[in-house]
C-alpha cells in the first residue's frame, strides 16, 4: 500500500491562461474545482466535456525527471495540471477510486502531454512526458482539497 502528498494546487481562469497556486480548492462532483477553467467550460478541451475534465494530476517526480533527462526545467504550474502529487503512482489508478484528504476521486485516463502543453512551455515536452504526463480523474465526493494533503487508494 502506499500514501503520497499533495505538493500544489493549480487553478486557470481560462484556457491558456497562467496557472495560479492556491492552497485549497473545493472539489465539486460533475463539474470540477473551484474557480477553474474546466469547471466554467473555459478550458481548451471544455467541448469534450466529460468526468475527465473536472481535475488532473501529475506526479512531481515526473516534473523532475524532465529536468533531469530531457534538460527542460518546468516550474510545477506549467505541467498545466491541478494537483501536484508526491509518492503517488498515478498511472495505476486508471479506473480506480482513491482519496485525497476526505475528497473521493475515481481516475479516468491518462492524461498524455499534447502539443497544446508543449506550446505554452517548451519544445520537447510532449515526448519526455508520455506515459507520465499525469491523470484525469473525476470528483466523487465534494470536498475541500488542501496542499499537504494525504494521497491514498480508497477502500
Amino acid at each position: 500500500m502506499w500514501e503520497g502528498t499533495v505538493e500544489a494546487v493549480y487553478i486557470a481562469v481560462e484556457a491558456s491562461a497562467p496557472m495560479q497556486a492556491v492552497e485549497t480548492v473545493r472539489a465539486i462532483p460533475g463539474q470540477g474545482l473551484a474557480g477553474d477553467r474546466y469547471s466554467a467550460g473555459r478550458g481548451s478541451w471544455s467541448r469534450t466535456a466529460g468526468p475527465q475534465r473536472e481535475v488532473t494530476l501529475v506526479e512531481s517526480e515526473a516534473i523532475e525527471a524532465l529536468r533531469r533527462e530531457a534538460d527542460i526545467a518546468l516550474e510545477l504550474g506549467d505541467s498545466r495540471r491541478n494537483i501536484v502529487t508526491r509518492g503517488v503512482p498515478l498511472n495505476h489508478l486508471v479506473g480506480r477510486e482513491f482519496l485525497i484528504g476526505d475528497v473521493r476521486l475515481r481516475g479516468v485516463k491518462l492524461c498524455e502531454p499534447c502539443a497544446h502543453l508543449e506550446r505554452l512551455t517548451a519544445a520537447g515536452v510532449r515526448p519526455a512526458l508520455v506515459h507520465r504526463g499525469g491523470l484525469n480523474a473525476a470528483i466523487v465526493s465534494e470536498g475541500e482539497v488542501r496542499v499537504g494533503d494525504a494521497v491514498r487508494q480508497a477502500e
